[in-house]
């Protein structure tokens, strides 16, 4: 017979509840104050103050105007091409190098992590990085924005984790049968850690999807810019004059009110839409690759 809680339990469980309410209130709430202002009436929204609970009238005129900029089309592409082409290299650079890492027969094993894991605490800055991109050739590129992020250390020593605890009893006797190394990473080794491989997906897809400031520093043609950095250019430098051409001055600083919030949605909506199909990985397999077995 289960014990009945107590008073004090009952208590500090209504207080979890409370807080954790409360928490997902201040959470939800500026997503939603974003997506109420983008569809709102922009006349409406610049002489409305206070919290935002429901559209104000309704309005898709910063939507056509978001969608009706070549820049945001552009924007997309470039920023499918990078999270495409860097989700690629990461995962099997990332994968090698884990793998590499995980065998205990790896020579000089201990000094290598060390000096891998000395890169999360130093480095040498945005000057020196800045040098070694234009010195190799890969200024104003595309790949300049995936080949220098090609190894996160953090990801790498969590999938590291996560194949030290996979039993070494599945490489031997893959071994065994003939198979070599690459063999046993890809038939064995990743299949085993898919919630990790989801993990690292996530991980690396969002910091992609959302990078703008090395994009900044390493390109100069503006057809390049990722969308996170056309984004950027609406919001701080009040580039809603190039998307509502042909607009009076009263009309566009009205639409002005709404562009920027339509801007965000059409930005941040789709790696929304990818993160409900991983998150019933991300919990296992950041767990696995952070607990060693």
């Amino acid at each position: 017979m289960m014990n009945r809680p107590t008073f004090s339990e009952r208590l500090f469980d209504f207080g979890n509840v409370i807080f954790l309410t409360l928490l997902m209130v201040l959470t939800i709430y500026p997503v939603l104050y974003v997506a109420f202002a983008s569809v709102s009436d922009a006349g409406k929204l610049m002489a409305y103050s206070g919290f935002l609970w429901k559209p104000l009238g309704f309005s898709l005129d910063a939507y056509k105007s978001v969608f009706a900029n070549p820049m945001i089309a552009r924007g997309y592409a470039n920023t499918m091409l990078i999270v495409v082409g860097g989700l690629t290299l990461n995962i099997i650079l990332t994968s090698f190098g884990a793998y590499a890492l995980s065998r205990k027969s790896l020579a000089y094993r201990k000094p290598i992590m060390l000096a891998i894991v000395f890169t999360m605490f130093f480095s040498g800055g945005l000057i020196p990085l800045y040098l070694t991109v234009k010195n190799v050739g890969l200024s104003n590129s595309l790949l300049a924005l995936i080949i220098p992020q090609a190894i996160n250390t953090f990801n790498l020593i969590l999938m590291k984790t996560a194949f030290e605890a996979i039993p070494d009893a599945l490489e031997e006797s893959a071994k065994i049968d003939g198979a070599n190394d690459f063999v046993i990473l890809f038939r064995i080794i990743l299949p085993l850690s898919m919630p990790v491989i989801a993990v690292m997906l996530l991980y690396y897809g969002v910091s992609h999807w959302n990078s703008w400031f090395y994009a900044m520093i390493f390109l100069q043609e503006r057809a390049m810019y990722p969308l996170q950095l056309i984004l950027r250019e609406i919001l701080l430098q009040g580039e809603a004059s190039s998307m509502a051409s042909g607009a009076s001055s009263d009309d566009l600083a009205k639409l002005s009110a709404t562009l920027k919030y339509a801007t965000i949605i059409v930005a941040t909506v789709p790696i929304l839409c990818v993160y409900p199909f991983l998150q019933k990985y991300f919990v296992k397999g950041a767990l696995i690759g952070a607990v060693k077995g």
